[in-house]
């Protein structure tokens, strides 16, 4: 069934466009309290170390969410649920300013957290279903979004730091571009009945194929389910492990000054801005599985690099391949994920995106315990070791043909051999 029966055209494109907002309003919003970090910490008065364990419990605070969010998803649908947590997240980015010791930050980083959690979850839910709609790989794009929206947020809180504003305001006016950005946004997504019939729309093909015996299907579902969550885990702990330690890597395997050092990291980030943009294009061309394989060899010959290098240029080869490699991945997963667990994706997806984000908080601390004890280079032998695990599980991303995804993604021709 083509996207064009099942919903207008022009509400389609409206909610993409709906989903680039609020991607790109998460992103924003996340960037202002990073890029805070250091004044609030001298406001509150903690330590390094203390700060950063209060960290972790931003991280609590959205793993908890994420276990609900998917059951929330199923009574009020993603949309609702991308409102409530926009909500909750354009509220709480003030309560950090607001902290006057470590107790209070907590509270309003495990807070903060919350809101982080459901509207992750939804809006790659949401993004999943505009994508299957769409007919065409759109989900990198969206996360592409993320990133742009957290540069845009970086450079706010730069400006306003730079101008001497207080802390106190630019958190206001963060909520009120966030407040903004979801208005304007949310409305735009797919309606609960619109999402509710997409989701539950079969075709004759797909009816037929409902008849075939459940237990094999369940049982390679979940093989399917368990393959993706690990990847997302994988992967996105070797994106938090480049994101944390890019630059001080440098400055101890290659004795290069700070600014120089810092090029490291911009380097990966602007790969990864720059891949997420690009992915699509490459997943329609070759299919989800080949982006996924290739862009692991690519990350693991950049990380490669990066370990033996002994100069300073191909070490920043060696980062820009790795965010390239790595850019494409997650989206891919997503989406397969949403795919796989068609009668309940949100609670699907749900688990997928926990996983990943456990990686993503796990991959600094561990690279930073192994960092200790044998020095960062060679603690990044293991997300080297970890885009193995890439090429070895691609084949989970593949679009089964239970999984109700549109047409002209599950009939790539490049894709078809790697299934």
């Amino acid at each position: 069934m083509s996207p064009s029966i099942l919903t207008p055209q022009r509400a389609l494109v409206r909610a993409r466009w709906g989903v680039f907002g609020t991607f790109a309003g998460v992103g924003f919003l996340s960037a202002i309290w990073l890029v805070n970090i250091p004044d609030i910490q001298e406001r509150t008065g903690t330590s390094h170390a203390v700060i950063g364990g209060l960290i972790l419990l931003l991280g609590l605070g959205a793993l908890v969410s994420m276990q609900f969010t998917g059951l929330l998803i199923r009574r009020i649908g993603s949309r609702a649920s991308c409102s409530l947590g926009l909500g909750l997240l354009v509220i709480t980015v003030n309560l950090p300013g607001m902290a006057t010791d470590a107790v209070s930050l907590g509270i309003a980083l495990f807070i903060f957290g919350l809101g982080h959690g459901i509207t992750d979850v939804a809006m790659n839910q949401h993004a999943v279903v505009v994508e299957r709609e769409y007919g065409r790989p759109i989900m990198s794009a969206f996360h592409a979004f993320y990133s742009l929206g957290g540069a845009l947020g970086a450079v706010a809180a730069a400006a306003g730091q730079s101008t001497g504003l207080d802390l106190a305001w630019i958190l206001f006016i963060a909520c009120l571009v966030g407040a903004a950005a979801a208005a304007s946004s949310v409305p735009a997504l797919l309606s609960r009945a619109t999402e509710r019939r997409l989701e539950t729309g079969t075709s004759p093909v797909s009816l037929a194929e409902h008849a075939s015996p459940v237990r094999d299907t369940s049982g390679r579902n979940r093989r399917r389910i368990v393959a993706l969550a690990v990847m997302a885990f994988l992967i996105l702990l070797s994106e938090g492990a480049a994101n944390d330690w890019s630059a001080l890597q440098t400055v101890e395997h290659l004795n290069e000054p700070e600014a120089a050092a810092a090029l490291a990291y911009g380097a990966f980030a602007g790969a990864m801005t720059v891949g997420r943009l690009l992915a699509d294009r490459a997943s329609n061309a070759l299919g989800p599985v080949r982006v996924v394989r290739y862009g692991s060899i690519m990350a693991g010959a950049g990380m490669l690099a990066v370990v033996v290098s002994t100069f300073y240029p191909l070490s920043i080869i060696g980062w820009t391949l790795f965010g390239l490699g790595l850019s494409g991945i997650i989206p891919q997963v997503y989406t397969a994920a949403g795919a796989a667990g068609r009668s309940d994706s949100g609670k699907t997806l749900a688990r997928v995106v926990s996983c990943g984000y456990v990686g993503l908080l796990a991959g600094p601390a561990i690279i930073g315990w192994l960092g200790g004890m044998v020095g960062l280079t060679l603690a990044f032998i293991l997300p080297l070791l970890f885009c193995g695990f890439g090429v070895l599980l691609a084949k989970a991303v593949a679009p089964g043909k239970d999984d109700g995804v549109a047409d002209h993604l599950r009939s790539i021709p490049a894709s078809s051999s790697d299934r």
